[in-house]
């Protein structure tokens, strides 16, 4: 039998029935195909269901290669969503082809049986269709596939051809760092999806990158123009061979590792995309009879919600155009837009990172560039030029023409990016028309109610005060429905528009596993919702009784898994998902969307309450810790900083304001008895910087003992070591705290002279490189020399591939976000430290962190 298996996904069983027997007569069985087609509902059979499609899928795995072909609709999405079951090794294995599903499928199985590798077989199922065209007269010949020649002959020209391994595609994120990477050469780079037959477009251009519309198993020819040609396709290479960096998420499995049916309440969350104890979005729509004031949508967040209505309207801008004599006045008028503009995404990224992690928070990296864009960039100001008109016209027409390309692409998934478009154009557009951001601050908990939310509202909103969103447009693949899933909000999108004339108070319930909202329900509806949400809860909360149990290796060495947080609704969620202990309390969202700093009485308040909800766990404090990315206002510096990252950041600001740190210390200081506090000091360089602060500690110790005020005097003090200077002198550093903790998002960034919320050079800052690794060894030994324990609590920690890497080298306790706990428990009881060892010597040897994670992959045995 044939290797590679084919998987025909369809809303009918009938039909994919049909095709199956068709195909596997073509072939006499050689090839293994399997059927994922409609859904148990005798009523309403037409359907897909992601379950169905992986159990499809494991059915007849192979090495080889698994090929899907699906019909239209929730097909695509069901398959999609079918591999992020699959382990990761799998997944990359699996591929989607959109070939026409009876011409493709015959193709496909036909090629297998022949011995074609995997992308042959795509070639000849994506072909299908164009034979039977050139068959039937409808075209002469296949289309040409021939790369374009380029006009500029003096200079050096480079080409490579690429075939696309991530699983969406070059979408926003992989997008971003291509159009990055191509940004740092001086060769022009010119791009072409040969498998869409598209024309050539700027590499540097994020909009005309992302509308080629570049999907899995595409072929890419990508030309470069230049005297750096070749070390630009070369860097380009070794994004695609790194396929951009992107890890797999799973949604949720049971207790034995295997996906649930949507719906079931038997398992927990372990992906970045779940927050709270909400399941997947559901993308099996049945219809059941409709109840009283019931409205029908898109599940796009699971959870219930009970609340009553608030409304959200944008506010919206007019636009009239007019002559203007003094074009350049308008286009400094959009660059200073465009400056403010990037600032405040940045804020946006800096919250964001705090609420929903680096991972989700990237999506704003897209729209940074979006205002980099130079093509945008250059048609704004022509038809400024050209046309003498104002500033806010010329920008909102160029917007337009952008968001109109991205609606007429063929991908339903890039044609969602237009959110992205809208999105940051909107936000020029208010700057320059000079209206103030919509008020988005609830009073009372809500379900919020709008035509849509874009990603910037959607990543602002308060989850203890938002408790559900019901809005008129939207999809569950959108940016806005990832973050709030990653916020753990419950939604409902696509609802009939009626639902915009509700006054507000008027109490509604949603659902967002099953898509439906009801308007002021009736009782047994209320019922029956609120026994849904008990009975969730009371799953997860048993589903989740194996995560508490303590991290121990196969040969008996116990590593403390502890949780990163920043409010107090993390650490219930850290809890609740097992956290032996809080290893970073990031204290800055104490002092975000505030006016002025917080005082010590509420944050003894905050303090004490996260002390209590841990229960004599451990607590570790890191002191405020802003500049950089975490701009705050208030505090201004007074005076632009060039390299933020290399300026007033973290202890030095603190240093520099001692009434502020003093003031946090003695929140943190009454707040220690009865609990296992201890004090974290931030970007420490020099041994200078953490006998200062010491040096204010004891001010403060001193201080509250002639008050009177009781609090822990053998508290311990450590520091984060994440400056390449306090590597080196780590044996000094030592001597000096009581505890290491390793933060590898900046020592990484540092190590590689790379500024990761830069998406041009984001890439490198990799903390899988040698270098890194190197350095978090030397760290993790002069730590242990001193007898002092040592931690990581960067997103390293939670990434389950380098589990092994972290055991091996040494370290004591991982600290992760909360909903990574359970995952992070489990891989560390699969190996042993032997082998981790071993693994570690061998990655410190590697030449890039594209090795070290070939060399984990092919080490690593999946369990049984």
């Amino acid at each position: 039998m044939a290797a590679i298996a084919i998987v025909i996904v369809s809303h009918s069983k009938q039909l994919a029935l049909g095709v199956r027997e068709l195909a596997a007569q073509m072939v006499q069985g050689q090839v293994s195909i399997a059927v994922a087609a409609g859904i148990e509902d005798p009523e309403n059979p037409l359907g897909t269901d992601p379950i169905q499609v992986y159990e499809a899928i494991a059915s007849v795995f192979s090495d080889d290669g698994v090929l899907v072909l699906m019909d239209l609709g929730s097909a695509l999405l069901s398959a999609e969503m079918a591999i992020e079951f699959l382990p990761e090794a799998q997944q990359q294995k699996v591929y989607l082809c959109e070939a026409p599903l009876v011409e493709g499928a015959i193709a496909a199985v036909v090629a297998a049986a022949a011995g074609r590798n995997i992308h042959q077989v795509m070639a000849e199922a994506r072909g299908a269709l164009l034979a039977k065209a050139t068959q039937l007269g409808l075209v002469s010949s296949p289309l040409s596939l021939v790369t374009p020649t380029t006009t500029n002959i003096e200079a050096p020209t480079a080409e490579i051809r690429l075939i696309v391994s991530n699983r969406l595609g070059l979408h926003a994120r992989p997008a971003a760092q291509f159009v990055g990477t191509a940004a740092r050469f001086q060769s022009q780079i010119l791009v072409r999806n040969l498998t869409r037959n598209t024309e050539l477009v700027r590499g540097d251009s994020i909009n005309q990158v992302t509308t080629l519309g570049v999907r899995q198993g595409h072929e890419l020819v990508i030309t470069a123009i230049g005297s750096d040609a070749d070390e630009a396709l070369a860097a380009l290479q070794a994004l695609f061979a790194n396929n951009f960096g992107e890890a797999a998420r799973s949604y949720c499995s049971n207790k034995e590792g295997l996906p649930f049916a949507l719906g079931v309440p038997e398992a927990y969350p372990e992906g970045e995309d779940n927050v709270t104890l909400n399941s997947p979005p559901a993308f099996q729509h049945q219809v059941t009879p409709a109840t009283h004031g019931e409205l029908s949508g898109i599940a796009a967040s699971g959870g219930v919600a009970i609340a009553p209505v608030a409304h959200y309207q944008p506010t919206h801008i007019t636009i009239t155009e007019y002559h203007v004599d003094e074009p350049e006045s308008e286009w400094q008028r959009v660059q200073a837009a465009i400056h403010t503009a990037r600032q405040e995404i940045q804020a946006v990224f800096s919250q964001a990172s705090l609420q929903i992690g680096d991972a989700e928070a990237a999506i704003f990296d897209a729209q940074l560039l979006f205002l980099e864009d130079p093509v945008l960039l250059e048609a704004a100001h022509q038809r400024i030029l050209d046309h003498h008109i104002n500033a806010e016209a010329a920008w909102q027409a160029v917007v337009d023409e952008v968001a109109t390309s991205y609606r007429t692409l063929e991908d339903s998934y890039l044609q969602e990016r237009v959110d992205d478009v809208i999105d940051v154009g909107q936000r020029v557009l208010r700057l320059l028309a000079g209206n103030l951001p919509a008020n988005l601050h609830f009073d009372e908990p809500a379900i919020l109610v709008a035509t849509d939310l874009t990603p910037s509202d959607t990543a602002r909103l308060d989850p203890t005060k938002v408790l559900g969103i019901c809005t008129t447009s939207g999809s569950a693949t959108s940016h806005s429905a990832i973050i709030a899933r990653t916020l753990g909000i419950p939604a409902v999108l696509g609802v009939d528009a009626q639902v915009l004339h509700l006054a507000d108070g008027t109490l509604m319930a949603l659902d967002g596993e099953s898509g439906k909202a009801w308007v002021e329900p009736e009782s047994h509806i209320l019922d029956l919702l609120e026994a849904k949400r008990e009975a969730w809860q009371t799953a997860q909360q048993e589903a989740r009784a194996t995560a508490h149990q303590p991290a121990i290796t196969r040969d008996g060495r116990q590593v403390s898994v502890f949780a990163n947080i920043g409010s107090i609704n993390d650490v219930q969620v850290a809890v609740a998902n097992g956290a032996e202990g809080v290893g970073l309390l990031r204290t800055e969202f104490l002092y975000l969307d505030r006016t002025s700093a917080p005082t010590e009485e509420e944050q003894l308040e905050v303090y004490q309450a996260i002390a209590q909800v841990l229960d004599n766990r451990p607590l570790i404090i890191r002191t405020l810790d802003v500049g950089g990315d975490k701009p705050l206002p208030y505090l201004r510096v007074g005076f632009p900083e060039a390299n933020p990252f290399l300026g007033w950041r973290g202890i030095r600001f603190c240093l520099d304001r001692p009434e502020l740190l003093k003031t946090q210390l003695r929140a943190i200081l009454r707040a220690s008895v009865g609990h296992q506090i201890k004090i974290m000091l931030p970007m420490i360089a020099t041994l200078t910087e953490v006998r200062a602060a010491k040096v204010i500690l004891g001010e403060v110790q001193a201080e509250l003992n002639q008050a009177g005020i009781p609090f822990d005097a053998a508290m311990k003090v450590g520091i984060m070591v994440e400056v390449p200077s306090a590597v080196a002198i780590a044996d000094q550093l030592a001597a000096e705290v009581d505890f290491f903790s390793i933060g590898t998002n900046d020592l990484s960034q540092y190590i590689m002279a790379s500024d990761r919320t830069n998406p041009r050079v984001a890439n490198l800052a990799d903390a899988l490189h040698p270098a890194v690794l190197r350095m978090v060894q030397q760290t993790i030994q002069a730590a242990h020399a001193a007898g002092i324990s040592v931690g990581l609590c960067g997103e390293l920690a939670a990434d389950t591939l380098a589990t092994p890497i972290l055991l091996g080298l040494g370290l004591d306790e991982l600290s992760v976000n909360p909903q990574s706990i359970p995952g992070v428990k489990q891989a560390i009881a699969r190996f042993c430290i032997v082998e981790s060892e071993a693994i570690v010597a061998s990655a410190l040897q590697q030449d890039s962190a594209v090795h070290v994670r070939e060399l984990i992959s092919t080490s690593v045995t999946p369990p049984a």
